[in-house]
This record gives structure tokens, sequence and C-alpha cells, in this order.
């Protein structure tokens, strides 16, 4: 297929970024290698967003929800219609192999056959690859970098890795829904202080009251099949452990932003290199939109706030 625009991505921001191609009379098709907004499908199935209903729209298509905040089945439902609602082209499963830029087209070759574009827009996010956490026996199908529900769990020792929301989500859920021990091992000294107002307390107190064990300053240093070796500030414990949940965090992929040329910046956050005002890169005709801008500042650009980055590119290319 040939098409003025190739989105990479079919998250929100890629929705939006097609949205605002079709409304310039710009032809496009939407890439990506899972589902429709594959990040929010991977989310705890009762994850509750931070932003309201409101600040989650796209493309003028009303979002209503049950409560302010919605949760991941009513966004997977919202953004579903949405698609349907505009009509987009969307390839779904087609996995990416390679970008190569000729004299006026790019040429995408993907797993199922090869599409050319006159631009492209990289709106892939972070949330397909985890940071590992290279230690011996992270390899066991027990450790699980994605949480999704508390039911494989339930009379299980489980470790929670992590003090960010996932993280604790992830611990409470576990507890609730009869996991035999859950205990959180956590690098910092505390529980993440950007944790959501209305569960941060709720760990704090299920720790300070003996409900959850937490390890503070902690790192594991070894899995096995039937237990777990933590370094603590105290020595080395050995615990016995069913499942260690790893919520380690995620991060871009720096490889294929790379392959197409983009520069990636060496500050700390690994920023890829964009016009902020137009969100082209170091490559003509290679936006960047969404959460990917960021590096690995994971937590500066959202849904609410990277929506207008489909209006800057979009008037770049009429331009």
């Amino acid at each position: 297929m040939k098409v003025d625009c190739l989105i990479i991505g079919a998250g929100p921001i890629g929705l939006a970024c097609a949205i605002a191609a079709k409304k310039a009379g710009l032809s496009n098709l939407i890439v990506d290698r899972g589902t429709l907004v594959n990040s929010i499908y991977h989310y705890p199935a009762n994850m509750t967003f931070f932003s309201t209903s409101d600040r989650l729209e796209i493309g003028e298509v009303p979002f209503i929800s049950n409560s302010p905040k919605p949760t991941r089945s009513e966004a997977l439902e919202y953004y579903r219609r949405v698609t349907l609602v505009w009509d987009l082209k969307v390839n779904l499963y087609e996995e990416i192999v390679s970008v190569v830029k000729g004299d006026q087209l790019f040429a995408i070759k993907t797993i199922k056959t090869t599409h050319q574009a006159a631009s492209i827009i990289v709106a892939t996010g972070f949330y397909d690859l985890p940071f590992l956490l290279n230690i011996t026996g992270e390899s066991l199908s027990k450790v699980r970098h994605y949480y999704q529900e508390a039911h494989p769990y339930f009379g299980m020792n489980v470790a929670v890795i992590g003090s960010a929301n996932s993280a604790v989500d992830a611990a409470l859920d576990t507890y609730r829904k009869g996991a035999k021990k859950v205990t959180m091992i956590v690098r910092e000294a505390e529980i993440g202080s950007n944790v959501k107002y209305w569960t941060r307390p709720d760990i704090i107190n299920r720790i300070e009251e003996g409900a959850i064990k937490a390890y503070f300053e902690s790192t594991i240093s070894e899995i096995r099949q039937d237990k777990i070796d933590v370094k603590t500030p105290e020595g080395k414990l050995t615990l016995v452990n069913d499942f260690v949940i790893a919520m380690t965090g995620y991060q871009p992929d720096f490889n294929f932003l790379t392959s197409m040329g983009v520069r990636i910046g060496i500050d700390v956050n690994r920023t890829p290199f964009h016009n902020s005002e137009t969100m082209e890169t170091n490559v003509p005709g290679i936006f960047l939109a969404g959460v990917i801008c960021g590096g690995l500042k994971t937590n500066k650009w959202f849904i609410e706030n990277s929506r207008e980055h489909a209006e800057l590119i979009i008037k770049k290319l009429i331009s």
C-alpha cells in the first residue's frame, strides 16, 4: 500500500495522528505489531486511569465512563469505537521488519508485505520492552514482567519487585485475592511518592500492619524454582517463592529508532532527537508522537498532554 503517512503504533496517539491526517485529506495507514491500543490491553484488568475520561478523548468522540476516572475496559471500548467512527485503516499483528528511505518514499517492510509512504509517524510508546533484572533465574516461567489479574496467584507465595503504581497495584490485588504471602522488594527507601493518592496510604497501611511484607533498599540477587535470594541492608535472605512479579518499568525500542537513522541523545533520558514545534526527527519525513518523545523519561508524556503532537505533525506535513 502507498500512503501519504504511515503511522507506527495503534495506541491512542497513533489513532489521533491518523484522525488528524484524515481530516487534512492525507491518506494514511496505522501498523502495529500487537492489538489495538496494545499497551492499554496489557494493563491490569481492574486498573483505573489517573486522568478523567475527557482528558483521554480523541477525534471529538465523547468518552463517557461510569466514574470520572475510567477503567481499562472502558478505555478499550472507547478506542475501539473511535477507530470505527473514523473508519481508520489499521493493520494489526503486523510487525515491521525494516524501514528504508528512498529518493521520494519510505519503504516499510513488514512480516506480511511492503508499504510505501511519503512520511512516517512513530507512536510506539514504551510498554513493549521491560527493564530486565539481569540476574540468574529471570528466564524462569515463574517470572512475570506484566501483571493483569490476581487469580493465577491464589494460594501462592508472591514477590513483587518495585514501588511505583504497577507494583503497588499488583501487591494489593494479589493480597486481597488470596495470595498466600505477598512480599515487596523495593530498591528505594520508601513507596514511590508518585503512587496514586488513593492507593499509597493503602499500601503503606498494609505494610505497617504486616499484611504485606516489604524489604526496602533491597534487591533480588537470584531466582530459583521455589526460592529467591534477596540482598537487604541487614544481609542476604532466602525466601520461599512461587512467583516473581517484576514491575521494574519499561523502555522505548531505541534500536528500532536508530535502525531508521533517528538520533538518540546522550542525555540521561536518551531523548530521541526531534523538533518540539513540528515533532520531526533528524531524518526528514520521520516524526515522533506520544510518550516515545521523552526517551527514558516515560512519565513526561501521557495521552492527555501529547494529543497535540498529532496536530503539530500534520500541520508540518501540509505546509
